[in-house]
């Protein structure tokens, strides 16, 4: 891997340049452990991004400075008082499953691509909070959302979305997909503007609904305020489901292929399901501290897989001194995650998929202070609790009731990460889920 070249060349900090903007580059667990954790605060800006002609700054992930801290508070307040990390979100995560088991049964055992459904069910759980309700399956209008921000996805991450990232004031002009990427935002945009207009229509102030509603609450409780404008609302909402949907939805399908993969592993995952489960009730989130064996699978399911492997840029907040370097304030800052996630000293297989990553010698759980998929420090994930619930209740949902396979032959290639761009996108294959007999 050019990133591993790299770091063995010019050390755990270098610099490369996009155009002519300097990018300061972190390679291995400590050197971005130094950085997100231990120096947060000079770390903790966002750097530009393929998004920020659009974005221009608003929006939870692409702000900085007193509307990041006023946006990401609000919003982290929010999921926690609409359930993330408690029982009632586990409810809405549960009640998903159900309808995602339903579904598959539906389809009698036949050969399909799981993309669609898997993106379905994780981001009815996003729909839950944000608008309040979940959509059926076939509803047509759900089924074009969700290819918007698929197609946003792809197109962002691809080679051609990072050479925008790069040299923007180049890409502009020179036809391809990226130039999509704004269609696609501008119908996004028109279709949560139009569920925010349904709420104002009938919102209650005393009795929130949904994230919209707080949202709308907040902007006359501080009214002024530009940090709670209706477009912070909005692309917050559209932030909110970028990395509540695409990221678990694609974690789930690499989890699929890797179980798939090992069969061996997907029958140890079955056997501690009957144990500390069975067959007569649905998983909870309480099972999970019950269930190490599991727990470090879907541990390393999200090492392996790498979803973002260079993060989000980072930007330093003021000129500081690091690991012998001077770095300007503003600078562009990389944390490559993949380096952090295959790191030898960390993991002792790290190219090779190996549960025991994070388990010890008597088959308890063992956290990793390596493991990172959600980033880290002042910039981490604000549904980091929300993905945790929703992989381990989708995975051993779908496990207890279906046994996965393929008729293709999954080979170490098909599971290995490729990053086409920022994103390590699963390839994409047909399976069956086969039910279990009771």
């Amino acid at each position: 891997m050019l990133d591993i070249w790299f770091a063995g060349k010019y050390g755990s900090v270098y610099t490369v340049y996009f155009g002519h903007n300097p990018i300061v580059v972190l390679s291995g667990y400590e050197t971005v452990k130094e950085a997100l954790l231990d120096r947060a605060e000079e770390f903790g800006g966002r750097g530009k991004s393929t998004f920020d002609y659009f974005f221009e700054g608003h929006g939870i992930v692409f702000s900085n400075g007193e509307r990041w801290k006023d946006l990401r508070r609000f919003s982290l307040t929010m999921l926690r008082n609409f359930g993330m990390g408690k029982k009632s979100i586990e409810e809405k995560i549960q009640e998903e499953a159900g309808f995602l088991v339903a579904e598959i049964k539906s389809l009698k055992e036949k050969s399909i691509d799981p993309s669609n459904l898997l993106s379905q069910a994780v981001s009815n759980v996003i729909c839950s909070i944000v608008f309040g309700n979940r959509f059926e399956y076939d509803d047509q209008n759900f089924r074009q959302l969700l290819t918007l921000f698929s197609e946003t996805f792809k197109d962002a991450s691809g080679p051609l979305g990072q050479l925008q990232e790069m040299l923007p004031e180049i890409m502009y002009y020179i036809p391809g997909p990226h130039q999509r990427i704004k269609r696609h935002l501008d119908k996004l945009v028109n279709f949560v503007l139009e569920r925010v207009k349904i709420n104002q229509e009938t919102l209650d102030p005393n009795c929130p609904r949904d994230y919209i509603d707080c949202f709308l609450v907040k902007q006359q409780q501080e009214k002024g305020n530009p940090h709670f404008d209706t477009r912070d609302m909005i692309l917050s909402i559209l932030n909110l489901f970028f990395g509540g949907t695409e990221t678990v939805s694609s974690t789930l399908r690499n989890a699929f292929l890797i179980l798939m993969k090992y069969p061996e592993i997907q029958d140890k995952v079955l056997e501690e399901i009957n144990q500390i489960i069975g067959q007569n009730r649905i998983p909870q989130i309480e099972d999970r501290n019950k269930m190490p064996y599991t727990d470090a699978v879907i541990h390393e399911i999200q090492r392996f897989s790498d979803i973002f492997p260079a993060d989000l840029p980072h930007l330093v907040t003021k000129e500081i001194n690091f690991k012998g370097y001077t770095i300007p304030k503003g600078t562009d800052v990389y944390p490559l995650l993949c380096t952090v996630h295959r790191d030898p000293k960390m993991f002792t297989t790290p190219t090779k998929f190996n549960p025991n990553h994070f388990l010890d010698s008597n088959g308890c759980f063992k956290k990793n202070e390596a493991y990172m998929p959600f980033s880290a420090g002042k910039r981490i994930c604000v549904g980091e609790a929300l993905a945790r619930m929703e992989l381990f209740l989708f995975i051993t949902t779908i496990l207890q009731n279906f046994k996965l396979t393929s008729k293709i032959k999954i080979t170490d290639e098909d599971i290995k990460p490729t990053m086409t761009g920022s994103a390590n996108i699963p390839i994409f294959y047909e399976m069956s889920f086969i039910s279990r007999a009771l």
